[in-house]
């Protein structure tokens, strides 16, 4: 477990509110050294990304640190993973930004009011998701659609960075196609000497994270790049620089806005609530399963929503769990959320005491910062294995991708999320049925769970549902089933296997009425064969179990259906396949 020991969290009484006192009965000084380590490590790490991510956001490099203070402190008290890493991160920095740019009017303060209504937004959304027990909710967003939304968004991060690392006087755009626009019109306006700057900063960060990976690269090119900037003036020669970057802390402030951009900010936040969760829950489970820490996703959104509602009131953003600082968080030996105290303690000195010292960094560096991160984001691999594995699957995420690169990353997400549903309820409305017992290309039938060496013959259809029965799919299920009783005219009783059919409701109590009903009209009898408990309940309380019970056709298997049905035998199949055969798809 990379040295990372386990460290037991009682997570009883005051603990269950407050999971950090639960940690906090089994500390000892060998634990706050691992946490010390740790903390420092990420702080390290978390200073420059904060002040890049920012400036992605639309935000001052300086609300970066902002973001990594207070709102790290409340998520130590309240998250229930010891190594998740909460701060800025790069996909909900691009969606702030994109949210908050056509609403601002080209107003500073407007835009950072903007951005702390919008942090209290996404966090209140994500408390009361937790209150009321909604995590869930999150699993409607498939890995297709956060795949195919990531990697578009990782292109259009990286594209939005590309005017600042050439220097060039290119508006915002929000869209790939606006940037592309932007950058082509721009294109006269390369800055050499700012080329030069990027080109350095890209290829340090490369060379630490492939020969110094346990060194801290991004603030070692920053510090490097900013001391050259510093001797030799770069920002008296055409390089932006920061220049003067505020110190000291914000006090907490409620953003003096109205109802109107509470309104209009109220799709983004949601979008970005349920991003922001999706990420951080994600890397919390994966680590958590190596240090055997048990997450609670309800108390993660109530965790997260507050880290969020003190963002905004610290003049700050939108803040997630972040992939790479979480894992170098774990790796760095975290065992409790206390190493977050040590990391916003040490950006709250930084905030404090050093902001002078970014004065002559160049902003190609934030910007290198931000490409080099995300580079990992587009994620090929997810859109092969969809492709191969469902094309539905793969249809997600291609349609997720192309409209998150062409429209933006709210209409993106919209867009896969319903396609994703939609599939999901096309799939349900038209549920796989199987033939069990007939060898394929013959006149032989065949109990294929071969239960007692059971034979059919063609006066006898197995049928097997895989799936719910219910509003969606009752009626193609009669049609169908009536449908082969009309092909097979030699049939005499059609055995139902429900051992797959987990829940039903009214209108497939129905269904299974009307099917009785019509079947025994064309001399079929109905055999109900492994009815599931609450399935069985239901039909009993619509009055189709009592039904065909009383003609004693409800059998506890497969063996007793057949038997009963009049089809069985028990010689042996004379003409079977040298490879037993498989359940054939027959509708």
């Amino acid at each position: 477990m990379n040295g990372t020991e386990y460290v037991r969290q009682d997570r009883s009484g005051p603990a269950r509110v407050v999971p950090l006192l639960g940690w906090l009965r089994h500390y000892d000084r060998r634990t706050l050294r691992h946490d010390l380590i740790a903390g420092l490590t990420v702080a390290v790490m978390l200073v420059p990304q904060s002040m890049a991510y920012a400036a992605l956001a639309g935000m001052p490099p300086v609300t970066g640190l902002y973001a990594s203070v207070v709102p790290l402190l409340v998520y130590a008290l309240l998250g229930s993973s010891g190594s998740l890493a909460v701060g800025p991160v790069a996909i909900t920095a691009l969606m702030t930004g994109t949210a908050l740019a056509p609403l601002a009017d080209g107003d500073p303060a407007r835009y950072a009011a903007l951005a702390g209504l919008l942090a209290l937004l996404v966090g209140a959304i994500q408390v009361l998701m937790g209150v009321l027990r909604l995590g869930a909710l999150v699993n409607f967003m498939s890995h297709s659609v956060l795949s195919g939304f990531t990697s578009a968004a990782a292109i259009v991060i990286a594209a939005s960075q590309v005017k600042d690392l050439l220097g060039l006087d290119a508006g915002r755009a929000e869209t790939f196609p606006q940037i592309a626009a932007s950058l082509w019109r721009s294109a006269t306006t390369v800055h050499p000497l700012t080329v030069l700057v990027s080109a350095t900063s890209v290829a340090g960060l490369l060379l630490v994270r492939r020969y110094l990976p346990k060194l801290p690269g991004a603030l070692l090119v920053v510090a490097g790049v900013t001391v050259a900037s510093a001797a030799l003036s770069l920002g008296t020669h055409g390089v932006r620089i920061l220049t003067e970057v505020p110190g000291g802390l914000p006090a907490p402030a409620v953003p003096a806005l109205g109802g109107s951009d509470v309104a209009a900010l109220l799709p983004a936040a949601v979008a970005i609530a349920l991003v922001a969760y999706m990420e951080g829950i994600a890397v919390a489970k994966s680590l958590a399963a190596r240090s055997r820490q048990q997450i609670s996703p309800n108390q993660e959104l109530a965790a997260v929503g507050s880290a969020n509602v003190a963002a905004g009131l610290f003049q700050a953003f939108p803040v997630a769990g972040g992939f790479s600082r979480s894992a170098v968080n774990y790796s760095a030996g975290a065992r409790t959320p206390l190493a977050s105290v040590v990391t916003a303690l040490m950006v709250a000195l930084t905030a404090v005491f050093l902001t002078p010292a970014f004065h002559h960094l160049p902003k190609a560096v934030l910007a290198a910062i931000v490409v080099v991160a995300v580079l990992g984001l587009v994620d090929r691999r997810s859109a092969v294995t969809a492709w191969r594995t469902r094309r539905s699957d793969g249809l997600t995420l291609a349609l997720t991708f192309m409209v998150t690169l062409l429209f933006g990353v709210e209409p993106g997400l919209a867009a896969g999320v319903t396609f994703a549903l939609a599939v999901f309820l096309w799939r349900s409305a038209r549920p796989h049925l199987a033939e069990l017992g007939r060898v394929p290309g013959t006149q032989t039938y065949r109990n294929v769970a071969r239960y007692a060496g059971l034979i059919t013959d063609p006066r006898v259809a197995i049928v097997r549902v895989d799936g719910p029965l219910y509003f969606a799919n009752a009626q193609f299920l009669e049609d169908r089933l009536l449908s082969l009783a009309e092909q097979r005219p030699e049939l005499t009783a059609l055995v139902l296997d429900a051992s797959a059919i987990s829940d039903a409701d009214a209108d497939g109590a129905h269904a299974v009425a009307e099917l009785h009903k019509r079947l025994a009209s064309r001399g079929v009898a109905l055999h109900l064969a492994t009815v599931r408990g609450p399935v069985r309940d239901l039909l009993g309380r619509a009055g189709v179990w009592q039904t065909v019970h009383s003609v004693g056709q409800v059998h506890p298997d497969l063996t007793a259906a057949v038997a009963a049905s009049g089809g069985g035998a028990t010689q042996p199949v004379v003409d079977t396949p040298a490879r037993p055969p498989s359940p054939q798809e027959v509708f």
